[in-house]
């Protein structure tokens, strides 16, 4: 019984520190197949992960985040960091399954469960195009970029995924971007009244100049 004893001791002294982290708010466990790196350099098959951490899946090879409440998994040739609560993606395929509303982040565009029911969908960055796929209650793409100006005549470009459904979008996203106060009050400037009664003023001016110092040579060159 003491080797089988000791056995089991030292099985839960390895495993332990990985669970608890598990369990913390901000932790989670990172299961791999062998084939994963983590902030550059190989990871152990079971280890903790925090916030910050970057973790990316070789060809052909697959891992598993495990945090409160959510799991997701992480497809091959996939670079993501992990947030808590977020994903930040980089490239690759995520399939996420979360009852903590667990959203997933690619530049200005946040995929984000509607509810805190067990929802389960997939998200996939490849050629600069984003796929989301609901599976499991819906899904909301939120759209945050400083090209996006809000105001009554601009709606929401936030999108709805129900579930059952997907959307395709440009990873690349905003509206185009409106001019800015100095030059839209340059156009005002320059179109006025004023500005075209100035030039004309100033067209005047310079055909006086012009044939007041004309000499008497050149308007009467037969004079004696």
């Amino acid at each position: 019984m003491l080797p089988w004893r000791n056995l089991v001791c030292g099985v839960i002294i390895v495993i332990a520190p990985v669970s608890l982290a598990a369990r913390t708010a901000d932790g989670a466990v990172l299961r791999s197949d062998g084939g994963t790196w983590m902030n550059g350099n190989p990871a152990l098959n079971t280890i903790a992960v925090f916030p910050d951490t970057l973790i990316q899946t070789q060809k052909g090879h697959t891992a598993k985040i495990e945090a409160d409440g959510s799991s997701v998994r992480v497809q091959p040739e996939t670079m993501v960091q992990f947030e808590a609560d977020e994903l930040v993606l980089d490239h690759g395929s995520l399939q996420l399954n979360t009852s903590r509303e667990m959203r997933v982040r690619i530049g200005c565009i946040t995929v984000v469960p509607v509810t805190s029911d067990l929802t389960q969908y997939d998200v996939t960055d490849l050629n600069g195009k984003i796929k989301v796929v609901a599976y499991k209650n819906d899904v909301r793409i939120q759209y945050k970029s400083a090209a996006i100006r809000r105001s009554k005549e601009t709606k929401s470009p936030d999108l709805l995924v129900p579930a059952g459904e997907q959307s395709t979008r440009d990873e690349r996203c905003g509206l185009a971007a409106k001019p800015t106060d100095a030059v839209a009050a340059k156009g005002a400037i320059l179109n006025s009244l004023t500005a075209k009664s100035a030039g004309v003023a100033t067209i005047g001016v310079v055909t006086c100049l012009a044939l007041c110092y004309t000499t008497d040579e050149s308007v009467s060159p037969a004079k004696p």
